[in-house]
């Protein structure tokens, strides 16, 4: 006769997140620190800002892509382009308002999320790369500065 053996512990982190949300919460705000599953506390915080950074990325390569579109497709401005623009700036502004540690973050991250807006206007429209400025023409501040249109 064979005993089964137990698998590997799934801890509560594992088995049921909104519960270890909850168990984590309510420990810490009872200062049992003992109670706290510290490593994916840790892992959690990280994950949340690169979500941070993420989501400013998105934006900004979005914003940039109509910044894009909208000066090299002159014929082709719409009211949803402008719309786009107005919506993603303001997602931006939001960002760096609730964290403006992420402001020196948007600078250096202007090159890389150039180079993706380059290669999705040249997608959306049938331009090749070539065809658009090999740097950022605009500014961070420009980027940022209500009612910019280049």
């Amino acid at each position: 006769m064979t005993s089964a053996r137990p698998g590997p512990a799934i801890s509560l982190y594992e088995a049921d997140y909104l519960g270890w949300i909850e168990a984590t919460a309510a420990a810490l705000k009872r200062q049992d620190y003992g109670a706290i599953d510290w490593e994916n506390v840790v892992e959690e915080i990280e994950d949340m800002g690169r979500r941070e950074r993420q989501s400013l990325k998105s934006n900004l390569v979005i914003l940039l892509l109509h910044l894009l579109k909208w000066q090299f497709q002159s014929d082709k401005q719409s009211h949803s382009c402008n719309a786009s623009i107005v919506e993603h700036r303001q997602r931006l502004e939001d960002s760096v308002e609730a964290s403006p540690s992420l402001k020196p973050y948007l600078e250096t991250l202007l090159t890389k999320a150039y180079g993706n807006a380059v290669e999705r206007a040249a997608a959306e429209t049938g331009l090749s790369e070539a065809a658009f400025p090999q740097d950022c023409p605009y500014t961070a501040g420009q980027i940022m500065s209500k009612g910019f249109l280049p």
